[in-house]
């Protein structure tokens, strides 16, 4: 799973989810992969 904090770390730009988290948590969300997360390089 993932904590409170890795998810507030993640929304404040802090910190960037494995391939497999983010995957996992757009599922929970029920989104495509790109509509959870965004690439800014």
């Amino acid at each position: 799973g993932v904590t409170r904090q890795t998810i507030a770390a993640i929304e404040a730009g802090k910190y960037s989810p494995t391939l497999e988290a983010a995957f996992r948590i757009a599922q929970v969300f029920g989104k495509p992969l790109d509509d959870v997360f965004q690439w800014q390089g």
